[in-house]
């Protein structure tokens, strides 16, 4: 061979050595850095697994909840718009039946008695509390706190009015004396009874009921011969028996 021949065979085969080592060289970096990654992804796996390892083994640590708060109204930033309110109109009552006309009563201050004379006989003395009397029996003067009727022994005494016998006593001076009640504030006492009387204390009777007779047993009018002594109160208060039986 010619040299012109062995310079162009050494330019052929320099030209691929060229190649070829330049193949080579990437083969073997393709390999190198193969292995490298998968080196890397290796060492990954394992630093992950010992990370979990370490984080099963480490204790559970408590973590409070926090409370809850309680829960707030929600305020709307809009105005609300409220309606004016209607009045309510209450249902009209039918009128009631015009009932009968009910006649005009006079007011009273205490109740109606029925009243009668508890005997029938000549007035010998008259009711005063306010000026002194002359007593004739006593020889002095004093207050009088009823009326004395003169009348024949035995002559019947009536109750004034309706009641009860609040008692039947002796009483010193008076003599035989029944006191009645007639429930209303009024209280009646007859004095100077025969000693045997018709009713007893607790008996109820009636306006002209006959309690007893007239007799002479008061030692305090014993000068006025038989008669009744005739007194009234009011509220435990002596009020003129002349204006009772009237």
């Amino acid at each position: 061979m010619d040299n012109r021949g062995k310079r162009q065979a050494a330019s052929i085969f320099g030209g691929m050595g060229f190649y070829i080592a330049l193949l080579v060289c990437a083969v073997a970096a393709g390999v190198v850095g193969y292995y490298a990654l998968m080196n890397n992804e290796a060492e990954t796996q394992d630093s992950l697994a010992q990370t979990v390892d370490q984080q099963e083994e480490q204790d559970p640590v408590a973590v409070d909840a926090p409370e809850e708060e309680p829960a707030k109204p929600v305020i709307s930033d809009e105005p609300v718009v409220v309606e004016s309110l209607q009045p309510v109109q209450e249902p009209q009552e039918e009128p009631e039946e015009a009932s009968a006309p009910v006649e005009n009563v006079p007011a009273s201050s205490e109740p109606t008695l029925e009243v009668v004379h508890p005997v029938q006989g000549e007035m010998v003395a008259v009711f005063s509390v306010d000026t002194l009397s002359y007593d004739a029996t006593l020889g002095d003067w004093r207050t009088h706190d009823g009326l004395d009727i003169q009348a024949a022994a035995g002559t019947a005494v009536a109750a004034a009015a309706a009641g009860t016998v609040l008692s039947v006593s002796e009483d010193g001076l008076l003599g035989t004396t029944v006191v009645i009640d007639h429930h209303n504030g009024y209280v009646t006492t007859y004095a100077s009874l025969q000693p045997e009387t018709a009713v007893l204390a607790g008996d109820e009777v009636g306006a002209g009921t006959v309690i007893g007779t007239v007799g002479n047993t008061s030692l305090s009018e014993a000068g006025l011969g038989a008669h009744l002594h005739f007194a009234v109160s009011k509220d435990g208060v002596p009020v003129d028996p002349a204006g009772f039986l009237e």
